[in-house]
């Protein structure tokens, strides 16, 4: 591997911040500035310099101001001083709390959750445009467009590059986490098994960054449980396969072993969240030996604990789901009877066509599962319901 592309690879984050705070937020001028350095670096760099990371942005910033300079003779601008932002080199090379800041800009409220979630994969995670549009299955001109406006609105907008303030920054971080749990959850759409490791690792970068704050390790424990069984929830074909007829043998352990250490030095701090406590429950799914070993007890008291906190119709579903594993599957129907807003929802119907199942209620497993395949978009999720349609005497 090439010097340069080692360090790119290395600091291309902590640069990029860095750029970004310099150059008053304009992240597309960053981007550029610091693409021509690292060109520069690939036809000059010989021996490498004592400080590649320094060398890099200091030619990044003298190539932003060569295109602020011509921008402005291009538009008849009158010539005048460079800002004062690029005055300092000590101002530019203290990269190392900039990302941070990096983070928390590009998950800024004014932008569309859609907007921070590419902007995130994009400008701290290093995914290209097409990568990004692959995992979120729209075509890449869409997602450049996305990403290209969403820049224009943070430097428009003057949007402060800046970690926010102790009275705005459990919101602004929910919102960060909220991000970042999404782009992981999209690799199950996407198939993508590298957007969820570049999902991981946003979450261990904000861990670190934040290390009093127990919701982003319990974020990194929940996302490091569930990717523990990634590799027994399909078929080498494909196809969708249940918790309770995976095989067990193929779940990371170490993996699993991780993400419970995580969790315990996230609730030593005895602050728990709604992160801590899915994590939680994906826990007690990975330690048990068999489905049937499942301490569903626990899992009932922890999701009860979950709606509480963050009430929402998922939650009440997967409490319900719970609750037919504890009680039987007619307590879980009655409570899913009681869930409102979920009726687009696939996996609502294909839980109640499960639960009518058992209760060997089949016509009106029928009419659940039909309306669950109705609703479900992914091939593989199709596939497993018109297997279960099919199945029912």
């Amino acid at each position: 591997m090439h010097a340069v592309e080692q360090v790119f690879r290395e600091h291309r984050t902590r640069m990029l911040a860095a750029l970004v705070r310099v150059l008053g937020g304009d992240m597309e001028l960053a981007e550029d500035s610091l693409q021509d350095a690292c060109t520069q670096a690939l036809r000059s760099w010989t021996v490498v310099p004592d400080d590649p990371m320094a060398w890099l942005l200091t030619v990044a910033r003298n190539k932003a101001i060569d295109r602020i300079r011509r921008a402005r003779r291009s538009l008849s601008v009158e010539e005048v001083p460079v800002p004062a932002f690029f005055s300092s080199d000590d101002a530019l090379l203290r990269a190392g709390d900039d990302r941070l800041s990096l983070i928390f800009t590009c998950c800024h409220p004014a932008l569309s959750l859609e907007a921070r979630v590419a902007l995130t994969l994009q400008a701290v995670a290093g995914l290209t445009a097409f990568q990004i549009a692959r995992a979120f299955l729209v075509p890449e001109s869409t997602m450049a467009q996305r990403l290209v406006r969403a820049k224009r609105k943070i430097r428009d907008a003057r949007i402060t590059f800046t970690v926010p303030s102790d009275h705005q920054l459990p919101s602004r971080l929910s919102s960060v986490l909220a991000v970042v749990y999404l782009a992981y959850t999209q690799s199950y759409v996407a198939s993508d098994r590298s957007l969820a490791a570049e999902a991981i690792r946003l979450g261990k970068l904000i861990a670190s960054l934040m290390p009093d704050e127990p919701e982003a390790l319990g974020l990194v424990a929940l996302m490091v449980l569930q990717e523990s069984r990634s590799s027994a929830r399909r078929t080498p074909s494909g196809d969708l396969v249940l918790l309770e007829d995976q095989d067990r043998s193929l779940w990371d352990q170490a993996a699993i072993t991780e993400g419970t250490s995580l969790l315990d030095l996230a609730l030593s701090r005895r602050s728990p969240g709604p992160y801590q406590l899915q994590a939680a429950i994906a826990a007690v799914h990975s330690q048990a030996k068999s489905f049937s070993d499942t301490d569903w007890d626990q899992i009932v008291a922890l999701y009860t604990e979950l709606a509480v906190r963050t009430p929402s119709p998922v939650i009440s579903l997967n409490l319900a789901v719970a609750v037919a594993m504890t009680s039987g599957p007619a307590e879980g129907l009655r409570l899913m009877d009681t869930i409102t807003g979920l009726d687009k929802f696939h996996l609502m119907h294909s839980a109640r066509a499960d639960l009518l199942r058992r209760l060997d209620r089949f016509d009106e497993a029928r009419t659940a599962y039909a309306r669950a395949l109705e609703l479900a978009t992914e091939d593989a999720d199709r596939r497993f319901l018109r297997y279960r349609l099919n199945s029912l005497p």
